[in-house]
């Protein structure tokens, strides 16, 4: 799997890439979903530079597979997911993972177990703690 730059444009990227296809089926509404979240705008990356990061994501997966069989071992979910460490970016991207795994209106078990990986390992971190007057509480929703 290629790496990228902590925060990168291209490590957001991925990990939205890996919200469509995680459940092994790529629904046009979840690229609906990815546009209307303004996710890509944000972390400064244009269309065609996230087709190529998906195209790079299945190459990377496809060469991993073992016997036909694609998957992401919880270490390499975490390495990924590790890539960003910006509490903001974190909580924004989360949101439109969000997003996007639930355009279709089903959850599939790769997209419960990425977001919540994603959630527990990136709040547990951050806290998703938000700049306040006070101590710091923690972020009530996403």
């Amino acid at each position: 799997m290629r790496t990228y730059p902590n925060n990168s444009a291209e490590a957001a990227g991925r990990l939205l890439a890996l919200t469509m296809i995680v459940d092994g089926n790529l629904d046009p509404s979840e690229l609906d979903a990815l546009d209307h979240t303004e996710i890509l705008a944000h972390v400064a990356l244009d269309q065609d530079s996230f087709r190529e990061l998906l195209q790079q994501l299945c190459e990377d997966m496809l060469a991993g597979a073992d016997h036909g069989m694609v998957q992401l071992a919880p270490a390499a979910i975490d390495k990924l997911l590790l890539e960003i460490t910006d509490p903001a970016l974190r909580r924004r991207l989360l949101q439109a993972m969000w997003q996007i795994a639930d355009a279709d209106g089903w959850l599939a078990d790769g997209e419960a177990v990425l977001l919540a990986r994603a959630g527990q390992l990136w709040g547990a971190e951050t806290r998703f703690a938000t700049p306040d007057t006070g101590a710091g509480r923690l972020q009530a929703s996403l």
